[in-house]
């Protein structure tokens, strides 16, 4: 599916791709809902009824990632209830056998990741992934994110990489949306990045359902 002999940069994302978005879909959309209910003598559904739009509002924004921005706009510390379930972090399958591979094959690995340096650091200390990259980049170190052309030129003076030689995978379309505008050459989604919920259906771009897909030639 690859042909990796045209590959030097691999750069992945991390929820979604590596880890289960199972831990964020349910910390956004049933326990913060929950908390703040508490926090506000409402019923759970009165305040996911009040949540939706303020979530809807901030997509593809750096303050959609922003634990610092959540806290202050819902008064409650965001960082804090998600290390209360943190034992729900966990990496998606055949990911481990994925970094391993690419890391033996001397190419240069990157983390791109829109998740604020809080909630990275708490996932990259559950799941050890951390000594596979040879850098970790989060998009509130450029003030942009992904879905943004900004992080591309700011990812291309801090990190040079050849776009016709670097292979992007990300779950979010937006982001390989971004990346192919940008120019990145070889670009992957990942179907099923919530293990809770169906694959999807991916048309605009090459799609795998686990790593092993990407493994041949590797």
């Amino acid at each position: 599916m690859i042909l990796w002999n045209k590959i030097n940069t691999v750069l992945l994302d991390m929820d979604g791709t590596l880890l289960d978005l199972n831990f964020d879909n349910h910390f956004w959309l049933e326990f913060v809902p929950a908390r703040f209910a508490e926090a506000n003598n409402l019923s759970i559904e009165q305040a996911k009824r009040q949540l939706a739009p303020q979530f809807k509002k901030m997509e593809g924004k750096l303050e959609w990632y922003c634990l610092d921005y959540w806290s202050e706009a819902l008064k409650l510390d965001i960082a804090g209830l998600k290390a209360e379930i943190s034992g729900l972090i966990s990496i998606l399958p055949h990911v481990v056998e994925f970094l391993e591979a690419v890391h033996q094959s001397h190419r240069k690995l990157i983390l791109v990741t829109n998740a604020h340096r809080d909630s990275l650091d708490l996932k990259m200390n559950k799941t050890c992934l951390e000594p596979f990259f040879d850098q970790i980049i989060s998009s509130h170190d450029y003030g942009a994110p992904k879905e943004q052309q900004a992080f591309w030129t700011e990812l291309q003076k801090q990190q040079p990489f050849d776009l016709e030689k670097t292979l992007l995978v990300d779950d979010s379309l937006a982001v390989l949306k971004s990346a192919r505008l940008y120019g990145v050459k070889h670009l992957v989604s990942v179907s099923r990045p919530d293990s809770q919920l169906a694959k999807r259906e991916i048309t605009d771009f090459l799609a795998i359902e686990d790593f092993r897909e990407l493994m041949a030639g590797l």
